[in-house]
């Protein structure tokens, strides 16, 4: 009896014992689970990526896969807003704006935003860089072309009076010294497409070109190029420091003669040389009798002219044009004959004006490029394209005129990419001389001409050719500095 009174409580303390373990055991569970639910909520926030705040790249799919449907459309959404933002900034950049980067909206001080994860976040674009020759480029950016783009207004044009250049600047083309009463032809300048173009200021630009030699040679547009930089450089304003050293060109005028071949001044701070030669063909001319003063003069359309064949050595920069004396008229008034290959030209059949002028430039192209590895200075070389006329109901011995004095009247935008003077680009086309693109820029101004308001005041007779000044030839000049 007393061995199985022992047993039954035996067996009751191990039910009680059992009890108690079981209920242990699912309260230590409850408890467990709770404290460790409470640091869910954090490591979730910590870890999550708003995406609002990001563009997201909808090819990873992965990324947006825990979203309803709904939500799922619309974060599409603003993601197809925010790159077309992107793109429209894109296209739209100018001189004041570059393509953002895309960041967070806000960002804890001391910590940086992590774009390793190119499947969620898109990389920052790369920012516009400048190079020395003015282009801008970037992976995304396009091709600089200072030749098109577009006139706008600014108040802060001209660079120098009209009325004040007088030692530089040829009376005929000072239209402030005429009757001429409108001068809104003054306040435009050019701004290209994709490029930087410097604010002028001339003494860094004479500091830049310290110790360097700029030549002009061409015509009479070139002439007016050399006149109007002159005056940009020294504002209009006679400057004792700067003195005229023709004399050790050679060019020195003549006797009989109504004006020099060409006008040379030094700056002497900075001994910087700006220089002139007339040469409107870009031709060597040599007298066929020069004991007679009245002979005929040999046009060598394949040869440079003799002065720059001389003086090619001491240039630093060199700008040539030739255009407008390319007709039978020209030649016949300066008693030329053309010569090719060290013989006339026109023994058997005339030849055409067209077909000689692109010799010549083809020729003094490929002059200048066999000269180049010989220069002992960084030589720059720049050819300029052919300067508009705009004769209307005739030409300049027929009545021709430009009374237009609305600016940019047939538009103000250039967005062909080609320049408009086809045989000067081709000519260039491979080789290291640049074109100094104005064509189609400059048919823009047509009422910027000295038109009927010459000096000489001659009835039915305008200057559709030359502009005035200052004017069209300063922004030349403007895209020159920008290229050198």
């Amino acid at each position: 009896m007393k061995g199985g009174n022992i047993i039954k409580l035996r067996g009751g303390h191990l039910s009680i014992v059992l009890v108690v373990l079981m209920l242990a055991t699912m309260l230590l569970w409850a408890w467990d689970k709770s404290y460790f639910a409470s640091f869910l909520p954090v490591t979730r926030e910590q870890f999550m990526i708003p995406v609002s705040e990001y563009v997201v790249d909808v090819s990873n799919s992965s990324s947006i896969s825990t979203k309803s449907k709904d939500e799922m459309a619309k974060s599409e959404d603003e993601i197809a807003k925010l790159e077309d933002k992107m793109k429209e900034r894109s296209n739209n950049t100018d001189e004041k704006e570059q393509p953002g980067l895309l960041i967070p909206k806000k960002e804890q001080p001391g910590k940086s935003t992590n774009y390793s994860d190119a499947g969620s976040v898109s990389k920052p674009t790369p920012p516009l860089k400048e190079r020395e020759d003015g282009v801008t480029s970037s992976s995304s950016a396009k091709v600089c072309n200072y030749a098109k783009g577009r006139w706008v207004e600014d108040s802060r044009r001209p660079w120098y009076s009209g009325l004040q250049c007088k030692k530089w600047l040829s009376i005929m083309w000072a239209c402030r010294l005429t009757k001429r009463k409108d001068f809104s032809y003054e306040g435009y300048r050019w701004q290209p497409e994709n490029c930087y173009m410097p604010e002028f200021e001339r003494s860094s630009f004479l500091k830049r070109m310290q110790d360097k030699t700029i030549a002009f040679i061409g015509d009479s547009l070139g002439r007016q190029q050399f006149q109007s930089l002159m005056c940009m450089l020294t504002g209009g304003e006679e400057n004792p420091e700067v003195e005229d050293v023709g004399r050790e060109y050679g060019l020195a005028k003549a006797p009989g003669a109504l004006r020099p071949d060409g006008w040379v001044y030094r700056f002497r701070n900075t001994n910087t040389t700006i220089l002139y030669y007339w040469s409107a063909s870009l031709s060597d001319l040599e007298p066929l009798n020069r004991s007679d003063r009245a002979t005929n003069i040999a046009m060598h359309l394949d040869r440079p002219p003799a002065f720059m064949r001389k003086f090619f050595q001491q240039f630093d920069v060199l700008v040539l044009n030739t255009g407008h004396h390319w007709n039978r008229g020209k030649l016949e008034g300066n008693r030329w004959v053309m010569y090719a290959d060290g013989k006339p030209a026109e023994e058997k059949k005339p030849l055409d004006m067209g077909n000689a002028k692109n010799l010549t430039v083809y020729s003094i192209v490929r002059w200048v490029e066999s000269q180049l590895p010989l220069h002992p200075r960084n030589l720059k070389v720049f050819f300029r394209t052919i300067s508009p006329r705009h004769f209307f109901n005739g030409d300049w011995n027929t009545g021709g005129s430009c009374d237009n004095k609305i600016p940019l009247s047939g538009g103000s935008e250039v967005v062909q990419d080609g320049s408009t003077d086809i045989v000067v680009q081709n000519a260039v086309n491979g080789t290291k001389v640049k074109i100094l693109d104005i064509t189609a820029i400059s048919q823009l101004r047509d009422e910027a001409h000295v038109s009927r308001y010459t000096r000489r005041a001659i009835l039915n007779t305008s200057d559709c050719l030359h502009w005035c000044m200052p004017g069209v030839p300063d922004t030349w000049n403007e895209l020159l500095i920008a290229q050198i």
